[in-house]
């Protein structure tokens, strides 16, 4: 039986998180696969944070404590809901590209601008 793929990319996230590569880590998986990352990350006393996205889908957050103590303040509503700081944060935790993350940023603020702007 071959592995799902998430549990392949997650097995070369952790082995990045050891040799700090990056601090902080996210994947989608089904519940039944967070199971195994779970007992993974506590038997490697990894931090984790797990965010239900529907009933087939979790968020599965892993990485340093800092960081993962900063995602479960941040990260308190579905990815899609969080404001354009918020977006901004964890995009930038997770190590997405500094510039991308500048230009989502203001687009997304642009967004929000034009519908406030709107409703009055």
């Amino acid at each position: 039986m071959t592995r799902p793929p998430v549990i392949s990319y997650f097995s070369q996230y952790l082995y990045e998180y050891h040799k700090g590569v990056r601090l902080l880590f996210l994947l989608t998986m089904t519940p039944h696969e967070a199971m195994a990352v779970q007992k993974k990350l506590e038997k490697e006393s990894v931090d984790y944070f797990i965010q239900k996205v529907s009933l087939t889908k979790v968020n599965v957050f892993f990485g340093r404590s800092p960081c993962i103590e900063t995602i479960r303040h941040i990260v308190t509503r579905p990815l899609v809901d969080l404001t354009p700081e918020q977006d901004f944060i964890l995009g930038s935790l997770l190590g997405y590209d500094r510039i991308q993350q500048c230009e989502r940023y203001l687009k997304q603020v642009k967004q929000v601008s034009n519908r406030l702007e709107s409703v009055h």
